[in-house]
């Protein structure tokens, strides 16, 4: 049975409300952890703090990603496997998501 337009309509706006629910208490837990870091206090252009989070989103997201290839490889570690340091200097050129 196929659903009529207007439960797929209804459908969408309760998925939209969740979506919105769920960002803003990710946004609210990220400020809350960015103002006890003292990032509240600091004079920076949005853009600018944009591309740190970005930066450490992508350092966070090739740890995730290192972890997940250590555990259905061993642990044994190759030595073109980039270092956590190394995976945070990387996109210091600028914002790779604007």
């Amino acid at each position: 049975m196929k659903k009529p337009s207007s439960k797929i309509r209804e459908e969408i706006a309760r998925l939209q409300d969740q979506l919105r629910a769920a960002e803003t208490r990710e946004a609210e837990r990220i400020g809350r952890i960015a103002l006890k870091a003292g990032i509240g206090e600091i004079e920076i252009e949005e853009t600018e703090l944009q591309a740190a989070f970005e930066e450490i989103a992508e350092m966070f997201r090739a740890a995730k990603t290192r972890a997940a290839g250590k555990k259905s490889a061993g642990d044994s570690r190759t030595s073109s496997e980039p270092s956590a340091t190394q995976s945070a200097g990387s996109g210091a050129g600028g914002p790779s998501e604007a």
